[in-house]
C-alpha cells in the first residue's frame, strides 16, 4: 500500500499512515445474492500519536468477479456501501467548553446522516439555532428570523455559507418554519449542514477560546515580569 495522510477523529491530529499503522482484509462470498457475488472489505487504522493510539474500523461492500488469470475473486468498481464501525460516525471530537446540548445534537446528526438524512438535517437545524442563540444572545420566532438577525454580526464569508445552506431545496424552504419539522433531504444535503455546524463551532467557540487563552497567557507573563522588576 502507499502511505496516505489521515486525520484522527479522537485526538484531532493529522498523521501519515504506513503499513505499520494500517491493515485490511476482504471476505469474499461465491454465493449468489441479489447483487450477484459480493465482498466485504474491512480496514483498521491505528493513530500513530503515542498519546492517543486509538483506532478506526471501516467496512465497505463491493461487487466481485472471478479473475481467470489469477484464479481468484477480485473486487470490482467503487464500493456500493460503506459503514463506519469505530467510531460509528464521522463526528469530530469537540472540546468540553462547547455547550453540551450543541455537541449532543451535532454528534447525533452525524450518527444518522446516512441512515436518516431528514432526521439528521432536523438535528443540525436545531443545533444551528442553539448556537446562534447561545453565541449571539438572539431569539426570534423562527430560525430564519434569527439567521437574519446576525447578518451584520458575522463576517461576509460566514454569512455567505449560512445563506448558501438556507437556499438549498427543502432545507431553505423550511428555514422559516419550526426547526423540529421533519423535511425530505438527501444525504449529501445533510452532510452540508453538518459541515456548516463544524465550521461555525470552530469559528465561534474554538477560535474564541484559543484567543482568550493566548491573551490570558500574555497578561500572566506581563504580570510576572512586573513582579520580577519590583523585587
Amino acid at each position: 500500500m502507499e502511505d496516505f495522510s489521515w486525520h484522527c477523529p479522537y485526538c484531532n491530529k493529522t498523521a501519515t499512515i504506513t503499513t505499520s499503522n494500517f491493515s485490511s482484509g476482504i471476505h469474499y462470498t461465491n454465493k449468489d445474492s441479489k447483487d450477484n457475488r459480493i465482498g466485504i472489505k474491512t480496514s483498521v487504522t491505528i493513530c500513530p500519536n503515542s498519546e492517543c493510539r486509538d483506532y478506526t474500523i471501516q467496512a465497505e461492500l463491493f461487487l466481485t468477479s472471478w479473475k481467470v488469470d489469477s484464479q481468484s475473486w477480485k473486487i470490482t468498481g467503487e464500493p456500493i456501501a460503506k459503514w463506519p464501525l469505530k467510531p460509528q460516525s464521522e463526528a469530530k471530537q469537540m472540546p468540553d467548553y462547547v455547550p453540551q446540548a450543541i455537541i449532543s445534537d451535532y454528534e447525533e446528526a452525524c450518527l444518522i446522516k446516512n441512515l436518516s438524512p431528514k432526521a439528521s438535517a432536523t438535528l443540525s437545524r436545531r443545533c444551528l439555532q442553539g448556537m446562534i442563540r447561545d453565541f449571539f444572545d438572539v431569539k426570534g420566532r423562527t430560525l430564519f428570523e434569527e439567521i437574519s438577525a446576525i447578518k451584520e454580526k458575522v463576517d461576509p464569508d460566514t454569512w455567505e455559507a449560512i445563506d448558501a445552506i438556507r437556499s438549498i431545496g427543502n432545507i431553505g424552504a423550511h428555514m422559516e418554519k419550526d426547526i423540529n419539522l421533519i423535511i425530505e433531504v438527501e444525504s449529501s444535503e445533510a452532510g452540508l449542514l453538518i459541515s456548516l455546524i463544524e465550521s461555525l463551532i470552530k469559528d465561534w467557540y474554538i477560535t474564541r477560546y484559543e484567543r482568550k487563552q493566548r491573551l490570558e497567557s500574555i497578561v500572566k507573563i506581563a504580570e510576572k515580569k512586573r513582579e520580577e522588576r519590583s523585587q
